[in-house]
């Protein structure tokens, strides 16, 4: 994946981790970066084109792939994390609108950019998982299996694209400098340093992005007798 006069779409672009990938593709070439939020007004970023996309709605998911027919590298970023134990009575509720966002969401603007992106000469597209795809934490159990599903989809899309000359990389990291883990104490990863990481591998060709130190200890310890998935 070149990123010289790529065209990218980045979901979840406001803010956090988006901002910061709208940011490197800017600096990296791209001809044209789309800065995806529900709220495009959200969006201050010079440079970018807001776009308005919630990627839980199937009608501005169409939307976007029949207005943007130039995109080349699609990054699906936005996410969402609700917290709290499997066993509390909210915890239905709390999964399903993970998953709305954290798989369905990338899976239909995959599905839905995969022939822009056959189009424009194949291209890639990033999604954006986590350490806690292969591991869950008391508080965070449904966010992980959001993120478990959402690297399943990344695996199958990788076969399912291949044939069409698109490259699937999938992203993982621990926790990071964004609102979304504010309130959770330790060292934490720098937005700009993992995007930058997520561009340079898929400049590479890589299928996967281990960008901090969790990511790749948890990532490691998959094949010793204790995983730390075991807890």
């Amino acid at each position: 994946m070149n990123l010289s006069h790529a065209v990218v779409l980045i979901t979840g672009a406001n803010r956090g981790l988006g901002r910061a990938f709208a940011e490197a593709a800017l600096a990296a070439g791209a001809a044209k970066v789309y800065a995806a939020a529900r709220d495009p007004a959200s969006i201050d970023l010079p440079g970018v084109v807001p776009l308005r996309l919630d990627v839980t709605d199937p009608a501005q998911v169409a939307a976007a792939a029949a207005e943007c027919r130039d995109v080349t590298l699609l990054i699906n970023n936005a996410g969402i994390l609700r917290g709290g134990s499997l066993l509390a009575p909210e915890a239905l509720a709390a999964a399903r609108a993970e998953l709305e966002t954290n798989f369905f969401g990338p899976w239909l603007l995959a599905r839905a950019f995969a022939p822009v992106l056959a189009a424009n000469g194949g291209g890639a597209v990033l999604n954006v998982l986590s350490a806690l795809s292969w591991v869950s934490l008391p508080g965070s159990a449904t966010y992980s299996a959001s993120k478990a599903a959402a690297w399943a989809l990344s695996n199958g899309l990788r076969q399912e694209l291949r044939a069409q000359g698109t490259q699937v990389t999938s992203l993982h990291v621990g926790y990071m400098d964004t609102d979304m883990v504010r309130s959770v104490a330790g060292p934490k990863a720098s937005p700009a340093d993992v995007a930058r990481q997520a561009l340079q591998a898929l400049a590479a060709g890589d299928f996967e992005v281990l960008a901090d130190e969790v990511s790749r200890q948890v990532k490691q310890s998959l094949s010793t007798a204790r995983p730390a998935y075991a807890g």
